[in-house]
């Protein structure tokens, strides 16, 4: 199949411009008579349900918790990007969109990065009105602080709580909506299955998490923005409840998942403790901006941070990288901690460590500055470490956190599957290679409340979309289906817990296909995971019933779903015989260990068709077209 991005003709800042102006609207009274169904309440969900609503579609939207307040989203800390140049220090609209697709690795469409670069101040419009407690200056503008990969100021914030800021104005949005009685919410349920109607994305089936009830529901059109997958590697920054099944059993229905093997590594991450822990905490990468990254220069050298002077200390990250230092980007900053760590300079009772020191800014500054900017966060860190970072430095290392990866879509957010949009992390489409910091709220706020509205649009009102039947055979087979695996999955009687499955993927995954990778190690896990899930439906146990609030069989079928999609990202990485963002063959670097890409054949989206439990995925490419950036060697030092 020939992947059709549907990028709008013309200069590229005139691309979305001439694409509202072109595309077909509805009638506003014809709104009335479409509903959308709309999976995930994250900032992508809860925008785009307001929003669809605002506009007078009729909106039922999906909540895995038992409150669109309670997403994953809040846990995003240090700001949101925009080009609104507050700073005044020569940020832009281009300016933004040229940092994104060089801190992706050019793995990213032009036409899509550049939309998402126009559409960024508009959302600190909405957010303000909506009132959003961003931080301001003296004189009363939104205050900005730098993130990795720029060299400049445009990231807005709320102290070390922005995502959670930003979730409760969309949260209020979709409330009114609720009030209003445009969304019907559905909190407590689980996607577990897309229904297609000759083709078309027209339903999902799901499972009330209270009850066990497994119900239908159809509408004329599908949005998933149900976040990432990185919890396949067990241990990572996601909330323990993040997971893969609705875009995997979208994938299973037909969809295309594209660029799995993209998994970033966040650098700044409180190190793991023991071998049973369950969750890593993310510490902002905000703190990058005021904390200086170091080792010790002498490999084993095991004096405590305060007893190592000046001299005796390697500040690996501004040795190396003198025009950004610090604030590089998040996988160069990861691998060069790995490395480092790697040399056992590594710091710490297990050597996985670096150490993130303010005593500089504290000096400059003043602990109340300090405290001013990151209070929260320190907080956090002392209560999960028991230190004091304002009297010693923080100990880091980086961890799995956002997947660039995800179903694939084209220009109008929607799937190769009609009817089927997929927004924010959910789908693949902004961030290439790597995703910049406070860039991923951008994403989400940008595809919920001034994308989606448009193209969705576009599309309801040319396609043909009679109404679906619950006795309708497409609808009646993917229900059994989902309750037959529902069934599968209670039937398992075995020894072992479904979380020593799923920690014993993700330990290989982490080991095999996770910061650094190479042909080895890749086939190394390719021939194991199948082993894996055989053993799992042997040997795996649920306990509990299916008409009851039941969290073991809830993971259960994600753990399922984590040992088919797990495979898959392999293939992907095992495919791309290059090095580039946070996808890092061994076999693919320059003399200074700097990931070396293959622009001559590999300058392309892998987008993999799903062929069945253990069977290869069908690879298709859409080839990445650079007008008006020509890629480079990326180069931050």
């Amino acid at each position: 199949m020939a992947l059709d991005a549907k990028i709008p003709e013309g200069p590229l800042d005139k691309k979305w411009d001439r694409y509202r102006f072109e595309v077909k609207l509805v009638n506003p009274a014809n709104k009335r008579k479409f509903d959308i169904l709309v999976v995930g309440t994250g900032l992508a969900g809860a925008s785009a349900a307001a929003s669809l609503a605002e506009l007078g579609y009729k909106v039922k939207a999906f909540c895995l918790q038992d409150s669109p307040r309670r997403a994953h989203s809040i846990a995003a800390q240090g700001g949101i990007n925009a080009a609104k140049n507050y700073a005044n220090d020569g940020d832009s609209v281009h300016r933004l969109f040229y940092d994104t697709i060089k801190g992706g690795d050019f793995r990213a469409r032009e036409g899509n990065v550049h939309r998402l670069a126009e559409v960024s101040g508009n959302i600190i419009d909405q957010c303000v009105a909506q009132g959003v407690p961003f931080a301001r200056e003296y004189g009363g503008l939104l205050q900005t602080r730098s993130f990795g990969g720029a060299q400049l100021s445009r990231t807005f914030y709320a102290r070390g709580q922005t995502g959670q800021q930003l979730l409760l104005g969309a949260y209020g949005a979709l409330m009114r909506q609720v009030a209003n009685g445009q969304v019907e919410l559905y909190p407590r349920h689980e996607m577990l299955d897309l229904v297609v109607v000759e083709g078309v994305a027209r339903g999902i089936i799901t499972r009330n998490l209270l009850d066990g009830e497994v119900e239908v529901h159809t509408g004329h059109a599908v949005v998933l923005a149900t976040g990432g997958y990185t919890n396949v590697f067990y241990l990572s920054t996601n909330a323990a409840s993040c997971n893969v099944t609705a875009t995997w059993r979208a994938c299973r229905r037909g969809a295309f998942f594209a660029n799995p093997c993209y998994t970033q590594i966040h650098p700044t991450c409180i190190p793991v403790h023991g071998e049973h822990q369950s969750k890593l905490t993310l510490m902002s990468e905000s703190l990058r901006n005021d904390g200086r990254v170091w080792v010790p220069k002498t490999p084993g050298d095991k004096r405590p941070a305060e007893a190592l002077p000046e001299e005796d200390r390697d500040y690996f990250l501004e040795r190396k990288y003198p025009s950004f230092g610090n604030l590089v980007p998040r996988d160069v900053a990861s691998r060069n901690a790995k490395q480092v760590c790697d040399e056992g300079k590594g710091v710490g009772e297990t050597g996985r460590a670096v150490y993130l020191d303010f005593a500089d800014a504290i000096k400059r500054d003043g602990e109340d500055a300090i405290r001013e900017q990151y209070g929260n966060l320190f907080d956090m860190y002392e209560r999960i470490t028991g230190e004091n970072a304002y009297k010693m430095p923080m100990r880091i290392y980086p961890a799995p956190h956002y997947a660039m990866g995800g179903l694939w879509v084209d220009y109008n957010l929607m799937s190769n599957l009609p009817g089927l949009f997929v927004l924010g992390e959910a789908n693949f489409s902004d961030h290439g290679a790597n995703r910049l910091g406070a860039s991923a709220l951008m994403q989400g706020l940008a595809d919920g409340y001034f994308i989606l509205p448009y193209t969705i649009g576009g599309y309801l009102v040319g396609a043909s979309l009679p109404a679906v039947s619950p006795d309708h055979d497409a609808v009646k087979e993917a229900k059994a289906a989902a309750s037959e695996r529902v069934h599968q999955l209670l039937a398992l009687q075995g020894k072992r817990t479904v979380d020593e499955f799923h920690r014993e993927l993700g330990l290989l995954l982490w080991n095999r296909c996770g910061m650094s990778r190479n042909e080895a190690g890749l086939q190394e896990a390719k021939e194991k995971i199948p082993q894996i899930r055989e053993e799992f439906w042997q040997n795996a146990t649920v306990l509990g019933s299916d008409g009851e609030l039941n969290q073991v069989l809830e993971r259960a079928g994600r753990v399922a779903d984590f040992l088919e999609f797990g495979e898959l990202l392999v293939e992907d990485a095992l495919h791309r015989h290059e090095s580039c963002g946070s996808h890092f063959r061994e076999e693919s670097q320059t003399p200074e260990n700097e990931a070396l890409r293959d622009d001559e054949n590999f300058a392309y989206v892998a987008a993999w068709e799903y062929q069945g439990v253990g069977q290869s995925s069908r690879l298709h490419k859409e080839s990445l077209q650079f007008e008006d950036v020509k890629p480079a060697t990326r180069s931050y030092k």
